[in-house]
């Protein structure tokens, strides 16, 4: 049976109880609206801890507009069902206040080495400082021994492994493999306001990035990033940017050949969704 945990007080007792016997414990941070991309997090987390935390919290200070906080999907009944077989310990399902005490801008100056300044932070400002904030004040709270996020979120775990780092948090982030549907669609809890249509045709996405790495020693990076856009310049899809990227500095690279760590990310707009999606060109680690 989940315990479900609404408030810090509580779950700070529970974990504080459970380390003392050595315990270690897995978090994985959701904004709720599960899918089985969320479910691969937690069957990892059980895997490699004592026991497992799933956060289920609507972050307010990453959403750029008002409208898009308003739209998101609120299921925590259905989320609760979901998680249920996966042997998930605790559900930590707090309000805002219990998040922010102070305020929503408490703690949102966070250095983020410049990593929020390109692909998604260049269209979405401010976006990552709110991400930042919300996982730094998480990890406060459930003092995990690892944090387990999605690589479909390539740039977001990235920017947090960078916080880990600087701000030296002992937590070890584990990143896993995207998610997809059956026509490739990365899974993404935005994906329930697609049509079915719209899903289907969604295809696309991951057909261009597969496309692109096939090509990628025989195409230019421009020639790449073109070619990509073109294909995913179909109805109802609007592309918002295709870059090929450095692994660690998310800088955009000019020569896959020099660079030992290459992604190509891609950000594209359907049924007045924002879909992101990325996939590892080349990575010599």
């Amino acid at each position: 049976m989940i315990l479900v945990i609404d408030n810090t007080k509580d779950l700070r007792t529970w974990i504080n109880f459970n380390k003392k016997k050595d315990a270690t414990i897995g978090f994985v941070p959701t904004m709720g609206s599960l899918h089985e991309g969320h479910i691969t997090l937690t069957q990892k987390s059980k895997k490699q801890n004592t026991f497992t935390i799933v956060s289920i919290f609507v972050n307010p200070t990453q959403f750029n507009h008002k409208q898009d906080l308003i739209k998101y999907p609120r299921t925590l009944g259905a989320d609760l069902e979901m998680l249920k077989p996966t042997g998930v310990d605790i559900v930590f399902a707090p309000s805002v206040f219990e998040i922010y005490p102070k305020g929503n801008h408490y703690g949102a100056d966070i250095n983020l080495g410049g990593l929020d300044k390109y692909m998604e932070g260049a269209f979405r400002p401010g976006h990552f400082k709110g991400v930042a904030q919300v996982v730094k004040r998480l990890l406060e709270i459930v003092t995990p021994d690892r944090l387990y996020m999605g690589q479909k979120d390539f740039q977001q775990f990235t920017i947090i492994n960078y916080m880990l780092k600087n701000l030296k948090i002992n937590t070890k982030l584990i990143v896993c493999p995207i998610i997809r549907e059956s026509n490739g669609l990365a899974m993404s809890s935005r994906n329930v306001r697609l049509s079915p249509e719209t899903k289907e045709k969604a295809s696309v996405i991951y057909k261009t990035l597969k496309a692109v790495k096939k090509y990628q020693h025989t195409k230019s990076i421009t020639e790449l990033c073109q070619y990509g856009i073109k294909k995913l310049s179909v109805k109802p899809f609007k592309p918002e940017y295709l870059t090929i990227v450095d692994g660690h500095t998310l800088h955009p690279i000019t020569d896959i050949n020099n660079s030992t760590y290459a992604v190509a990310c891609l950000a594209v707009w359907a049924d007045d969704v924002r879909l992101i999606d990325n996939i590892i060109l080349k990575n010599e680690i």
